[in-house]
């Protein structure tokens, strides 16, 4: 079963501002359900996990949650809180209680939005973190690779907390070797963390418009190397790698630039790591 461990859908007049950005019309526009499961058909995906996608306000959750519970496909949803928030308990029980709620296997904060490299330090985000450990949910670290170390002190200081490294910290795979360097010095202490996994996502869109296989396969080849296939997850970024490339050719290209792997590696990193996990219920 594939599984695709992170997409977003969003309908832009309900509050994502970021897309007002001028290089983003071409996905500034509605993506609902139906828009993915056509995407899902055609590129062979069985499952995927939603998640959260700028908007930072909790109804989102709602909305996902119960496109979640209308859409077979949708395994999981990763919602957006406040990670330093006092009530996050409260917020989680509260979208636990939506249609849908029992899908409910992560949260996400908009953390690389914070200028402060070390925001992963605080007490308070260290408090939350625990919280959503002791909830039993994963935490989706969207972070810049400067932020990587604090992700790391982070993943030592709450081991009960599942942390998901989305986009493999955002590399700059757009200026090759020296942002493979700089990176690989950022990634080593987190990747040590048996708490710590990440997903092979967003990576075209880091690539820009130049992207290729062998653009990525350095990248993606270190990633195997420090993490193993077991704490590597398959995530198509839909709808925004369609900045640089379609859906099926996210998938392919992440085939192309993996390295030599055993079936099973293989089936581990295209599902079998987002059901362990996510705990996704397939």
């Amino acid at each position: 079963m594939i599984v695709d461990a992170h997409h977003h859908l969003w309908r832009p007049e309900r509050g994502y501002r970021w897309l007002d950005e001028p290089a983003l019309a071409a996905i500034r526009r509605p993506f609902v359900p139906a828009d993915l499961v056509a995407e899902l058909a055609a590129a062979g995906v069985d499952r995927t996990v939603l998640v959260e996608g700028g908007r930072c306000h909790p109804a989102e959750a709602a909305e996902f949650l119960g496109y979640a519970a209308d859409t077979p496909q949708i395994a999981g949803v990763v919602a957006w809180a406040d990670v330093t928030d006092p009530g996050l308990e409260r917020t989680v029980a509260g979208y636990r209680r939506e249609r849908g709620g029992e899908l409910l296997v992560g949260v996400r904060s908009q953390v690389q939005g914070e200028a402060d490299p070390d925001y992963l330090d605080r007490p308070d985000v260290r408090r939350g973190l625990a919280v959503l450990g002791a909830a039993g949910l994963a935490f989706d670290l969207v972070i810049r690779v400067d932020q990587l170390p604090a992700a790391a002190r982070a993943a030592a200081a709450v081991p009960g907390v599942r942390l998901v490294l989305d986009h493999l910290g955002k590399p700059r795979i757009d200026r090759g070797a020296v942002g493979l360097a700089r990176w690989r010095d950022a990634l080593a202490a987190f990747a040590d963390r048996p708490n710590a996994t990440a997903k092979l996502s967003g990576l075209v869109t880091e690539a820009g418009p130049g992207w290729s296989a062998a653009a990525l396969r350095p990248f993606v080849g270190h990633a195997v190397d420090r993490f193993g296939p077991d704490r590597l997850m398959f995530g198509s970024d839909w709808p925004v790698c369609l900045l640089v490339t379609d859906y099926r050719t996210v998938r392919s290209t992440l085939e192309a630039a993996l390295p030599e792997l055993p079936a099973a590696s293989r089936a581990a990193i295209f599902g079998g790591t987002a059901r362990r996990v996510y705990g996704l219920r397939l």
